[in-house]
């Protein structure tokens, strides 16, 4: 991060935490209700991040709210990176990055699934931005894939716009599709079950979502190729299904 924990951040109604000897934001800033917008369960966000080229990477990040995992209701609110990722790498490196709440599903689909990387570190489309600094409090492995748990401590937080957000049901589709898509390649996943899920949300998208939806939801479709595997895995099965279903109409 910068010595200048703004330099480079949106200009927003700040919220400074002031920070005690440890380096660490005070708890009265790591609580989540001390976050600028409200955390409840499983929050998902856009996380940038700064790597040793210069540039913010951008990546999904689900936020916990204390009260998900049980814990005090003033405890800082954790995030889990899977895998040696560029986010668990500049984790571990910077020690900290720009949290973002984005409604734009296209921002959110090039984070979860693509390679973007920015010069600055807030979207045009963030609503707010938290840059915290990342406490690593735990790991460890679960079907193959090395997680790690950070404790996110508030240095400074901004509310860029407020008001009214419409979301259709094609946006909870492209947000569940990305956790589908990205489990693919995870061997404790069943395949055939998440290409099921990626038909049903590919579906939903086309039914309720917006242009905005569908642009990302085919960003998606490029990025994870989940359709060309699903022709593979189950398209002549269906073509067989669709023949016998032929035979019995001629029968009729």
């Amino acid at each position: 991060m910068s010595d200048d924990p703004s330099e480079g951040v949106g200009d927003g109604d700040e919220a400074d935490g002031d920070s005690d000897d440890t380096g660490h934001a005070d708890a009265d800033a790591d609580a989540a209700a001390d976050w600028p917008v409200d955390l409840t369960g499983v929050t998902e966000s856009v996380v940038a991040t700064l790597g040793p080229n210069g540039l913010w990477n951008l990546a999904a990040l689900g936020l916990h709210a204390p009260e998900h995992d049980d814990r005090p209701a003033d405890a800082p609110v954790r995030a889990r990176t899977w895998g040696r990722t560029r986010t668990w790498r500049n984790f571990t490196e910077r020690g900290g990055g720009v949290v973002q709440f984005v409604t734009d599903p296209r921002d959110f689909v090039d984070a979860a699934a693509t390679v973007r990387e920015e010069e600055t570190p807030v979207l045009d489309s963030a609503d707010a931005w938290v840059e915290v600094e990342v406490e690593e409090v735990d790991s460890g492995e679960r079907g193959g894939t090395e997680w790690v748990d950070w404790h996110l401590h508030v240095r400074n937080a901004a509310v860029e716009r407020t008001g009214v957000r419409t979301i259709n049901r094609g946006f909870g589709a492209v947000i569940d599709a990305t956790v589908a898509a990205s489990r693919l390649d995870v061997p404790s996943y069943d395949t055939e079950d998440l290409l099921a899920r990626l038909r049903y949300f590919a579906d939903v998208v086309d039914r309720c979502g917006g242009p905005a939806e569908r642009e990302a939801f085919e960003t998606l479709r490029e990025a994870s190729g989940w359709d060309r595997r699903d022709h593979d895995v189950n398209g002549d099965r269906r073509e067989d299904e669709a023949a016998r279903d032929d035979d019995d109409v001629d029968r009729e």
